[in-house]
């Protein structure tokens, strides 16, 4: 038998293994770590954490939501929505902007329906009904966040939200001009508009759903505060 043969195997298997090696290393990609099982599909994940965030800011507040209630409410690990934003701070201003967003979304889907010649009445009553709805609807979590928790957000990111909102409101404008010039709104185009929104926002806080008050009675009391025109239907007397 061939001792020094023998002598030499190990040596070639020992070789062609960190050859094998070597090989996977070059495979394996280089930089940022492999994500965790809460870091992967990060759009999917972000937008819960959004969602979640909204809801958890609206009914208990910014300051008294940690990051740590937000992610055991959608069953992550304490320090993962780090991974997908800065601080709680970041996460507080995507919940407005995408409250905002989707706000003017919404607004011209509605407003895609409505015909060159509707009367501006009838806009008018469309602007408000939609408006609720984002505020009082399915998934409204959002927009009473940013109306009452900007404070916590800083001046950029408020002037940010600032041409969203601009955006948003700039076309009730010339409905409500329309309704100027026909004699139908009460009072000034800009101070009927500030007016109109500062009394449609406070609805968050007073609104039940769970009382006979539907969004389209709200409504009709809106556009009877507002136009020279009487509320749909009769009056029903339900309170909110």
């Amino acid at each position: 038998m061939d001792t020094s043969s023998a002598r030499s195997r190990p040596v070639a298997r020992a070789s062609a293994a960190s050859k094998t090696a070597a090989a996977g290393a070059e495979k394996r990609p280089r930089g940022r770590p492999r994500k965790t099982l809460d870091e992967r599909d990060d759009g999917n994940r972000r937008v819960e954490l959004i969602n979640t965030a909204a809801r958890l800011f609206r009914q208990k507040g910014f300051d008294a939501t940690s990051t740590r209630d937000i992610a055991a409410a959608v069953g992550m690990h304490s320090g993962s929505p780090f991974y997908h934003f800065k601080s709680k701070g970041a996460l507080l201003y995507a919940v407005m902007d995408e409250g905002m967003r989707s706000a003017i979304q919404r607004q011209a889907a509605a407003l895609q329906a409505v015909k060159p010649a509707t009367a501006a009445t009838a806009q008018l009553r469309l602007l408000v009904r939609n408006h609720f709805d984002v505020l009082l609807g399915p998934g409204s979590d959002f927009i009473p966040v940013m109306l009452y928790e900007s404070r916590a957000i800083t001046a950029r990111q408020r002037a940010l939200l600032a041409r969203l909102q601009g955006d948003y409101e700039a076309v009730w404008e010339p409905v409500l001009e329309a309704l100027a010039k026909a004699g139908q709104l009460k009072g000034p185009v800009k101070l009927a508009r500030l007016l109109m929104f500062g009394a449609l926002n406070w609805s968050v806080q007073w609104f039940d759903a769970k009382k006979p008050a539907t969004l389209d009675d709200l409504t009709d009391a809106a556009m009877a505060l507002f136009i020279h025109t009487p509320a749909r239907g009769k009056a029903s007397g339900k309170a909110a």
